[in-house]
């Protein structure tokens, strides 16, 4: 895989020959994707997607790099993101404990002693509410990520269930556009997804050729009139949650709300250790809790922070369960 910068933005290609239109010929999964992941990838292989009918699909990335950010920390198995995250928070408490102890034993002890217990209500309310708004906006993409998976699932079944009223040859010919769409998705464009690498610059080609194919139908019986319709509004619909899904994929809590949270937190932890600095162990205990506390909590949100990234993150089954079989 090579890379170049072009105005400011970095485009990724893949090795391999290209066609006449100067797009990357993608003869099976394993040239574009390196690592799968483990939770959905036996799904493919069961279901024998390895190599897709169809060879030709473009893809961009575009500026990735700068857009999103801490992309392996996301992309750490959950015990080791558990385990970097306690041992980070941790770590910082047992400083602050014993930069605390030093300062209160110094010159200016006295001053740091007369701080008074009460401003840990606001600074404890404040840093509360700062976690709240920043797990709502993570919980709220996790439910529009669902949504948009499920509703994408729904509107390529509807195509494929109404596709049985139309004559028998296009009936055949939207399954098998239908079946590839599906196997790009899961085989290609979800582990661009998971790494926010996908934008909308370019549609899938195969929803594209569908929605021309069923508009230029000849079709006679009322009832293969009706069938036309709703199959247009349903690859309609499917092109429309497919943007919403990859929008949502390069979601997530950006680096300035992160800083905030740290310093916050920070702030937080220094008014503890200076309200119990005449106590070092009642400060040190009080330190630990807190740190357990906030290192759960910013373990919580990360671990949930894109909803197509991770060990939790979202997969392609309920695409793959309404993916229509050969005929």
């Amino acid at each position: 895989m090579s890379h170049r910068t072009l105005r400011g933005r970095t485009t990724f290609a893949v090795d391999g020959p290209s066609n006449a239109k100067g797009y990357v010929v993608l003869p099976s999964r394993r040239n574009v994707v390196e690592r799968t992941d483990y939770r959905w990838s036996f799904v493919v292989r069961l279901r024998g997607l390895n190599s897709p009918t169809h060879q030709e699909y473009p893809f961009q990335t575009a500026h990735c790099a700068t857009t999103m950010m801490s992309t392996w920390v996301h992309e750490l198995p959950l015990w080791l993101m558990a385990l970097a995250t306690f041992g980070a928070i941790f770590l910082a408490g047992a400083t602050i404990h014993f930069v605390t102890g030093w300062l209160a034993a110094g010159r200016y002890g006295r001053s740091f002693k007369a701080i008074s217990p009460g401003l840990l209500s606001p600074l404890g309310i404040i840093f509360g509410l700062f976690i709240a708004f920043t797990a709502s906006q993570v919980w709220s993409d996790t439910a529009r990520a669902n949504v948009a998976v499920d509703a994408e699932a729904s509107a390529l079944r509807s195509v494929v269930v109404m596709s049985a009223v139309l004559p028998k040859e296009a009936q055949t010919e939207l399954r098998r556009m239908v079946r590839d769409y599906i196997r790009y998705t899961a085989t290609t464009e979800w582990p661009l997804v998971a790494k926010g690498a996908v934008t909308l610059n370019v549609s899938p080609p195969t929803l594209n050729d569908a929605l021309k194919f069923t508009l230029s139908l000849p079709v006679v019986t009322p009832g293969q009139q009706t069938a036309q319709r709703e199959v247009a509004v349903s690859l309609q619909r499917a092109l429309e949650v497919r943007r919403e899904r990859i929008l949502i994929s390069r979601s997530e809590v950006n680096g300035v709300k992160w800083l905030c949270l740290a310093f916050l937190a920070v702030c937080l932890l220094f008014g503890i250790a200076f309200v119990h600095c005449d106590n070092r162990l009642t400060s040190a205990v009080a330190i630990g809790l807190f740190s357990a506390a906030l290192a759960t909590t910013v373990l919580l949100i990360l671990s949930h922070d894109r909803p197509f990234t991770g060990e939790i993150a979202l997969t392609p089954e309920p695409l793959l369960q309404v993916m229509p079989e050969d005929r």
